[in-house]
């Protein structure tokens, strides 16, 4: 039977989910984050699902790429990017500042852009995995392993939101000590079977932040470990930190900002250095590479525009002998089974991935992605594997419709601000 796979209707649902009070350098989460859930409908009545960051300025931009799909077919996926180049960007939403929505160095136009293509890329690719009763990994190349290795995402968390904040409560306590974030690690172990940990730093000086990695390595022995700062450190401050924790970690990730300064540490430490924000588009390859700034790139198909360049990231990292593996921010369960099939296809990818999906109480599906010995298994059903919650989504949407606009655009300073009203983001570098 020959499939139309002529593409009909293009649905976006803003909503806004859950999300417990992390705290990264710049501020603390807010109880909700806006995430932008896409269906794409093919003639023939299948729909394929995609999923990227939900703020103003992407749904923005998602809206007139959307109109100009219909008529379309799922496989003109190189299409995509023409389409999405044609969209006149709101300069007044492009800043040179960091991109909170993933902490991953300044916005631009084009970032921006990626962020939308990625989510209709994955839509179409569901979609055409289902017309052809192919799992998405197939339609990449097909797997090479069965299971995707992910890490422990540990933060220096809130018991909760501030009193009188509408918020969801959740069950994980507060972490605000080596203790805390020891105790943290053995809850994310036992839940979910994590071997290695990765902790979101820059919060509180960095003598404590050595601490809690050394009280890692002491709890959890011969395990991967990981510190990600967002760049709050000066290069002094980073070769120190590298030097004092050169013996537990698997790499420092971004302690400092920009491309230069990312070099002078990895000049003057063996410890490996991972980004997600100096290296976040292929533009920015060529100097990070030339000058050794980075050995493990960190990739996230939102940033980078779908699936397909994940791919190519890696291969390209795979010739200049850098490290890949793969950045997280909070996504729910459809990004996660894209980044789980994606991630099923890279032969080099030899660190475990990062997932905020633990974290996430709620989602869109009608049933959760599950973690079982810290990997999850690669869906082999037609499409991404997932189907969606319809109920659910419609519930999400209800609470960003009746949002006064205060949180449809993600903002930790303004969060902190919540609790600590004098709070201003700290300049950079912070120690």
């Amino acid at each position: 039977m020959t499939r139309d796979l002529t593409i009909t209707d293009v649905r976006l649902t803003p909503i806004l989910v859950a999300d417990p009070p992390l705290l990264n350098t710049q501020g603390v989460h807010q109880p909700y984050t806006p995430r932008l859930i896409v269906e794409v409908v093919t003639a023939d009545g299948i729909t394929g699902l995609g999923e990227t960051y939900g703020d103003t300025k992407y749904l923005e931009l998602a809206r007139p790429c959307a109109e100009q799909l219909t008529g379309r077919r799922i496989t003109d996926l190189n299409g995509l990017f023409t389409l999405a180049g044609q969209v006149a960007v709101d300069d007044s939403r492009v800043h040179d500042a960091l991109d909170v929505g993933g902490l991953r160095g300044v916005q631009t136009a084009g970032k921006l852009r990626l962020s939308v293509v990625s989510a209709f890329e994955v839509a179409c690719l569901d979609a055409l995995g289902q017309a052809l009763g192919l799992p998405v990994h197939a339609l990449l190349g097909g797997k090479v392993r069965d299971a995707v290795e992910y890490s422990a995402y540990l933060f220096y968390k809130w018991a909760g939101h501030p009193a009188g904040v509408p918020a969801e409560r959740d069950d994980w306590g507060a972490a605000l000590d080596p203790a805390g974030v020891v105790e943290q690690a053995r809850r994310f172990t036992e839940r979910y079977g994590f071997t290695s940990f990765k902790l979101k730093g820059g919060v509180f000086p960095p003598e404590e932040e050595i601490a809690a990695v050394r009280a890692l390595a002491e709890a959890f022995p011969g395990h991967p470990l990981r510190l990600d700062p967002n760049g709050a450190w000066s290069v002094e401050t980073s070769v120190q930190v590298a030097d004092a924790l050169r013996d537990v970690l698997e790499y420092l990730e971004d302690p400092t900002l920009g491309t230069r300064a990312m070099a002078d540490v990895a000049r003057r430490t063996r410890v490996p250095l991972a980004t997600n924000m100096c290296v976040t588009t292929f533009a920015e390859i060529k100097e990070a590479f030339t000058e050794d700034a980075v050995q493990v790139v960190l990739s996230d198909q939102h940033y980078w525009g779908g699936l397909r360049n994940t791919q190519q990231l890696a291969a390209i990292c795979r010739t200049f002998g850098v490290g890949v593996s793969m950045h997280s921010n909070t996504h729910l369960g459809i990004s996660l089974a894209a980044m789980t099939h994606v991630a099923a296809t890279v032969p080099n990818l030899h660190h475990a991935c990062d997932s905020h999906y633990p974290w996430q109480s709620e989602d869109v599906l009608t049933e959760r992605l599950t973690f079982d010995g810290g990997r999850v298994a690669v869906p082999d059903a037609p499409g991404l594997g997932v189907r969606l919650d319809r109920d659910r989504l419609e519930f999400l949407h209800r609470r960003w419709l009746a949002d006064d606009g205060t949180l449809r655009d993600r903002d930790d300073a303004a969060a902190m601000r919540v609790a600590h009203p004098d709070w201003v983001t700290p300049a950079v570098p912070r120690w």
